[in-house]
């Protein structure tokens, strides 16, 4: 029998019963496996140590979510909302060396879909919500604990749906922590030796997915066409995968790279013609880091025709924007003068960038709550490439910030396993995420 004292004593077992959930989100309904048996596992870790949960779902979609709530010492303060989701992107058994949905537990790693997007949280969350209360322990405010569905498209089912039919859920809450944010890299110091950067997220690119159409005549293959509508969209496509937006630093990646210079002794110096070659050497999180300096715009699915020989009337095609904050309105002018006035434009989906500062109480209290476990921490902020459900939960002006403390090894290649096959996060990273999480909830 194991006798549990704090959050790190379970966190491990906790993931890894997650991890045995499948909710993978092919953002399909008629395939998606849903949320709710997991979302009701969780509601019953949280209801058996005595937390009043209340579960959700919008409509009839298996499509769980749960919150509850802790009183803190001062109600007069605004509240820290700790969010999770459930769902994961899917995953393909052959590929992985391990079932994907085995939160098996071996090599120092727990293995599994989710493990770091972001089952590892949702771990923690209940790990530490447990703890409080077997222990009696109030925390300086109220603590929101909330586990979605749905963010791996969109939070419609999630996110979205409870920020539009439920805000009364989010009574009283000024900020809020989740994913992506708060792991470390290790950088190599100027005057020798390594240093652990955490990484909290203070900004996240929009993310709006586009739908290009374009109109021509229909007719037969074996004539000559000068309105043909395919070849029209693959030449839109073509000038959009190819071309370059422009360099922008938003105050969040100038922050980031000011102080991974002032670490290692790099230069990030904007007008280099070889800025990219100077962030690569940052390692896996180069993948992130690169794409936060400039909008991005990659063609991801075409669809015209229906035979052969003939040439159909329309053609479209899908784009994936990830745009930076204050951009929209350039992005979209760039955007039309490449794609030129025969082909339209439309969003299938279009959800804001986001961007806070690196101040104030709640990071006082990150960072001291890492130096608390790792003495020789320097927290910085960046801003994420992709996006989260802090997109939604902003609209209701909840300051958000992702934290999800993690300590790594440097070799690992993190920013790899988001989405990646063999996913696994480290058994010792999870105890100290618990701890930090744990420390830092009794102080927040």
């Amino acid at each position: 029998m194991v006798v549990v004292t704090g959050p790190a004593d379970e966190v491990i077992g906790l993931v890894s019963s997650l991890i045995r959930f499948d909710t993978s989100n092919t953002g399909d309904p008629a395939t998606t496996k849903g949320e709710g048996e997991c979302a009701r596992w969780v509601q019953t870790q949280l209801e058996e140590v005595g937390y009043d949960c209340e579960y959700l779902e919008a409509g009839a979609l298996n499509r769980g979510n749960v919150f509850a709530r802790l009183p803190g010492a001062d109600p007069s303060r605004g509240a820290l909302m700790i969010h999770g989701h459930l769902d994961v992107v899917p995953a393909e058994p052959a590929d992985w060396s391990v079932h994907p949905f085995s939160g098996a537990v071996c090599d120092g790693y727990v293995w599994g879909r989710g493990a770091v997007d972001m089952k590892d949280m949702c771990g923690m969350m209940i790990a530490v919500a447990r703890h409080f209360k077997r222990e009696g322990i109030v925390p300086p405010r109220d603590l929101v604990f909330a586990f979605v569905s749905d963010e791996e498209h969109g939070g419609t089912y999630g996110a979205n749906w409870l920020v539009d039919n439920r805000p009364d859920l989010f009574h009283g809450v000024t900020e809020a922590i989740g994913e992506v944010g708060g792991f470390s890299l290790t950088v190599p110091r100027r005057d020798g030796g390594d240093r652990r950067l955490y990484l909290i997220e203070t900004a996240e690119k929009g993310l709006s997915w586009m739908r290009l159409t374009a109109r021509g005549r229909a007719g037969h293959g074996s004539m000559v066409h000068d309105d043909n509508a395919v070849t029209a969209i693959a030449e839109a496509v073509a000038k959009l995968g190819r071309h370059q937006f422009p360099l922008v630093l938003s105050d969040t990646v100038e922050q980031f790279l000011t102080a991974v210079a002032e670490e290692t002794g790099y230069s990030f110096d904007v007008d280099s013609p070889d800025l990219e070659g100077s962030i690569a050497k940052l390692g896996g999180i180069a993948r992130i880091v690169g794409a936060t300096l400039r909008d991005t715009a990659n063609p991801t699915m075409l669809k015209a025709g229906y035979k052969a020989n003939v040439i159909p009337q329309t053609a479209e095609a899908m784009v994936d924007c990830r745009v930076l904050p204050g951009r929209k309105e350039a992005f979209e002018r760039e955007v039309d003068a490449l794609i030129g006035p025969d082909v339209v434009r439309s969003w299938e989906r279009d959800l804001p960038s986001y961007e806070t500062t690196f101040d104030g109480d709640l990071v006082d209290q990150m960072n001291a709550s890492l130096l608390a476990l790792d003495p020789d921490a320097r927290t910085v902020p960046y801003m994420l490439s992709g996006g989260t459900d802090a997109k939604s939960f902003q609209r209701l002006g909840i300051r958000c910030f992702g934290f999800i403390p993690l300590r790594l090894p440097p070799e690992l290649d993190f920013a790899a396993l988001f989405h990646g096959t063999d996913e696994r996060v480290p058994v010792d990273a999870l105890e100290f995420g618990a701890q930090v999480l744990q420390h830092f909830l009794e102080h927040c």
